[in-house]
C-alpha cells in the first residue's frame, strides 16, 4: 500500500478502536493527536498507539511492553513474535482497567 492508503487505513483504525471503546462502556480516554492515539485509564496508564509512516507499522506501547506491527495478508502481526494487534491491545487494556476488555478486529 502507498503511502496515503497507510494514512487513510490507520485513520480508520484509529476511529475503529475509538468507537468499540466507547461502545463498550470501558472507562478510558481517547485522544488521536497527529500519528497518535493516547488510551488513559482512571489511574493514568496509557496504551499508545502510533502509526510509523516510514516503516508503514503500527506501534503499541504499554506496561507490558513496546511492539511493533506490520500488516500481512490484511492482519497487523507483531514483527517479533507473530502476535495479532487486537490480542495485544486488548491484553494491554485489560491489565490497565482490571476487566476484560475486547476490541474486535476490522
Amino acid at each position: 500500500m502507498n503511502e496515503s492508503e497507510f494514512l487513510q487505513h490507520t485513520d480508520r483504525l484509529f476511529a475503529h478502536i475509538e468507537d468499540q471503546i466507547d461502545e463498550g462502556g470501558w472507562d478510558f480516554d481517547c485522544q488521536i493527536s497527529g500519528n497518535v492515539l493516547t488510551i488513559e485509564a482512571d489511574d493514568g496508564t496509557q496504551i499508545i498507539v502510533n502509526r510509523h509512516t516510514p516503516n508503514q507499522e503500527l506501534w503499541i506501547a504499554a506496561k507490558s511492553g513496546g511492539y511493533h506491527f506490520s500488516e500481512q495478508n490484511g492482519r497487523w502481526l507483531a514483527t517479533r513474535d507473530g502476535s495479532e494487534f487486537f490480542a495485544v491491545l486488548n491484553q494491554a487494556l485489560t491489565a490497565a482497567s482490571g476487566e476484560t476488555v475486547t476490541v474486535e478486529a476490522v
